[in-house]
């Protein structure tokens, strides 16, 4: 893994690693048993000044890399899902989609206060009745006036959502023209019309805030309008290309701690008078989950470098995204299996860690979704004429 990085990348990982384990480590179970949001883990990334890392100097951020991104929230994600949910939501999806695609104004308004983590963001673009189809969007923008919309509708599912202070919306301002007639805006809190519920009993993550939005004739003027109107799912859709790295470089780390956790446990551990280790059966079981781990983050490297680079990355995106979140899926099945019964109980990180897994595969855009993504790329880049 160390020929991958630069020595200062191995610095970085070695620096974030630290400061996982003694930060974030010991609130992780607190964070998943009472479903309770990880303000003490934001607080921390505050401090170590990761709130803004992608953003450039001029709004407050560290001008990081997206490698640098994978190798922080790897570490992140290692050790505790529920705060690498919340950030990545943050930096990958809110604060990018300004960043990118804002104006002058609103990257100078929005983006300092969120690079230092004063402001946390959001993403809302999943509706009750849409799922993976992104472009059947419900949520209306009508325009009132010369200098205001007015947004009604619902989202569901948006992680962040009660407790960010901005929200990136997509909305239809012409439902007529599918696609084509939708439109970003951003939204704050305390806006009329604006509200979230919470949404309780999760399976994984339990920390991360998820919640359903509605907009009751909520006036947003029109500066908060991201693009044109018709630009929203032109938008959503780059950003979720880009935060698809993000997502699987979080599945690289929930793997690698379901391993390492693995490992740990099978030096300590004896059956039938001999170490756990020492049985052939675990041994094949730690190889295939450490090769599991090594392609994914191979994969994730890939698309990082090409995005930094500024070459074509969506299809190498799907594909890091699909493979590391079914490796995460396969490293934390063995990791219960090697644990046994002693996986099953809560008191065992690993029993989290296949909790926390499951969704890896569903949001922002299934296996499946990943598989038309890379089968559509393959098909366009080897047409026969």
């Amino acid at each position: 893994m160390d020929a991958l990085y630069t020595d200062e990348e191995r610095l970085l990982r070695s620096t974030i690693r630290e400061f996982a384990e003694a930060s974030l480590a010991p609130l992780a179970s607190r964070w998943d048993v009472n479903e309770e949001f990880p303000w003490e883990s934001v607080e921390a990334l505050k401090r170590m000044e990761l709130m803004g890392m992608t953003l450039s100097p001029e709004v407050g951020g560290a001008g990081m890399s997206y490698c640098e991104l994978a190798i922080i929230d790897e570490e992140i994600a290692r050790v505790c899902m529920t705060t690498s949910t919340t950030h990545l939501t943050h930096i990958s999806l809110s604060e990018a989609t300004i960043d990118r695609f804002g104006t002058e104004e609103q990257r100078n308004r929005y983006l300092p206060k969120m690079a230092s983590g004063e402001h946390l963001g959001a993403f809302g673009l999943t509706e009750p009745s849409s799922g993976s189809d992104a472009s059947d969007m419900e949520t209306t923008a009508t325009r009132k006036s010369d200098n205001c919309y007015v947004l009604n509708g619902a989202k569901i599912f948006i992680t962040n959502a009660a407790e960010a202070d901005v929200m990136v919306v997509f909305t239809s301002h012409d439902r007529s023209a599918g696609s084509r007639g939708t439109t970003a805006f951003i939204v704050e809190k305390g806006m009329n019309g604006f509200e979230t519920q919470s949404m309780h009993g999760k399976m994984g993550i339990r920390g991360s805030g998820t919640a359903n939005v509605y907009f009751n004739d909520c006036e947003v003027p029109l500066a908060n309008r991201l693009g044109d109107e018709g630009d929203g799912f032109k938008i959503a859709m780059s950003i979720i290309d880009s935060s698809r790295i993000a997502l699987a470089t979080q599945s690289v780390g929930l793997a690698q701690g379901a391993l390492d956790a693995s490992v740990r446990y099978v030096q300590q551990r004896e059956t039938f008078g001999k170490p756990l280790k020492d049985h052939q059966a675990i041994q094949f079981m730690l190889a295939d989950m450490a090769t599991q781990v090594e392609a994914a983050r191979l994969l994730t490297r890939q698309s990082a470098q090409l995005k930094d680079a500024g070459l074509p990355y969506g299809k190498e995106s799907a594909m890091a995204k699909l493979f590391a979140s079914e490796a995460a899926h396969f490293c934390t099945d063995k990791a219960v299996q090697i644990h046994g019964g002693y996986g099953l109980f809560r008191e065992n990180p690993v029993e989290r860690m296949y909790r926390d897994q499951r969704v890896t595969e569903i949001y922002e855009g299934t296996s499946e979704v990943q598989r038309m993504v890379i089968s559509r790329a393959v098909l366009r880049d080897n047409t026969i004429a």
